[in-house]
């Protein structure tokens, strides 16, 4: 009952905390005001997901205290998260140079692995990688870039906000099917402290996350995997699988923009969400798909691996298989006509 009890006190701490923002970016004119770039047509408040860092990082300590996780978990997530959420914050508000703003982020990645251990030993179909300074190599710019992706995919009303709640929740149900019991505390506080969020987020959206928010969830979802990889590197496979839609997405369009030549660093709206959304002419159908995705295409995927039914890596390739085809489908990476 007490952890109830705390979950749901992160939610609405999250919840009010959401509504004090969004008076407050009214106030002093925080407004994400449509553009070429944008996938929304109507001027709205942004910066809501201070809430999500905020109700988060206030119930650390209580897990601490209740020792429901180590301090090392708490000083390196809390720590990494509250970095990127200082840039995000800083961005949001003014502007940071793209290159400060990456240094920023490897920055966090650092402190966040020099705190969890660095990255365990994967197995890939009965391969062990296990060269220390290559992992640790591999764990850092899976870091950065997840924390960007997530950001990029931070484009329609209730999309990623919807993404981190999923995939926390089947991840806590995953390590409790899995006698990892005490490592589902963290994503279940993700997840409510989130929930608060998607009450004023979910479409049509009365406020944005924006990159505070955005990013926070990139780099605390990718410390949890890492958490959850040293208990088990099946449990890392399990997050890939989760966070597939995003993955996907972000990693296709990314390479397509490189291929052609365009500067990455720069706003554009190509993915195939955004190219889906405008398809649809709304928002709810498509951040709508990508929840029944994760629930009935890949919670199932990423359950079966966790139970050893399947290899974690070909678990990935079966889940990534069909929203590769998505990417495709909807055009995720073309260039965008001006």
């Amino acid at each position: 009952m007490g952890i109830i009890f705390f979950l749901i006190s992160a939610f609405f701490a999250s919840l009010a905390l959401t509504g004090m923002l969004r008076r407050y970016a009214i106030a002093r004119s925080i407004i994400d005001i449509p553009n070429s770039r944008s996938s929304h047509n109507v001027p709205t408040p942004r910066g809501g997901g201070v809430a999500i860092v905020i109700a988060f990082l206030l119930g650390l300590p209580f897990c601490l205290i209740f020792e429901l996780t180590t301090w090392q978990a708490v000083v390196g997530i809390g720590g990494a998260g509250l970095i990127i959420a200082i840039i995000g914050f800083m961005d949001d508000h003014g502007h940071i140079a793209a290159r400060w703003r990456l240094l920023g982020h490897f920055l966090s990645a650092v402190w966040l692995l020099c705190w969890l251990g660095g990255f365990p030993s994967l197995y890939i179909f009965g391969y062990s990688l296990d060269f220390a300074p290559l992992l640790i190599l591999f764990a850092t710019f899976y870091l950065v870039w997840l924390l960007n992706l997530y950001n990029f995919m931070d484009g329609i009303d209730g999309l990623a906000s919807i993404e981190a709640v999923i995939a926390t929740l089947v991840m806590s149900f995953i390590y409790w099917v899995s006698g990892f019991d005490g490592l589902a505390v963290l994503p279940l506080l993700l997840a409510f402290s989130v929930g608060g969020f998607v009450v004023w987020n979910f479409p049509p959206a009365k406020i944005f996350m924006g990159d505070a928010g955005s990013g926070f969830l990139g780099i605390t979802l990718g410390a949890l995997s890492i958490q959850g990889a040293w208990a088990s590197p099946v449990m890392f496979w399990c997050w890939l699988i989760l966070l597939g839609v995003f993955v996907v997405d972000a990693t296709y369009t990314l390479a397509r923009r490189l291929a052609r030549g365009d500067k990455v660093y720069e706003a554009h709206r190509s993915h195939a969400y955004q190219y889906a959304s405008r398809l649809y002419g709304r928002h709810l159908p498509v951040t709508a798909a990508v929840a029944f995705i994760n629930l009935v295409w890949l919670a199932p995927i990423a359950v079966m691996v966790a139970l050893n039914w399947v290899p974690g890596p070909l678990g990935v390739l079966i889940a990534y298989a069909p929203l590769i085809g998505l990417a495709v489908k909807y055009r995720a990476g073309d260039l965008e006509l001006r």
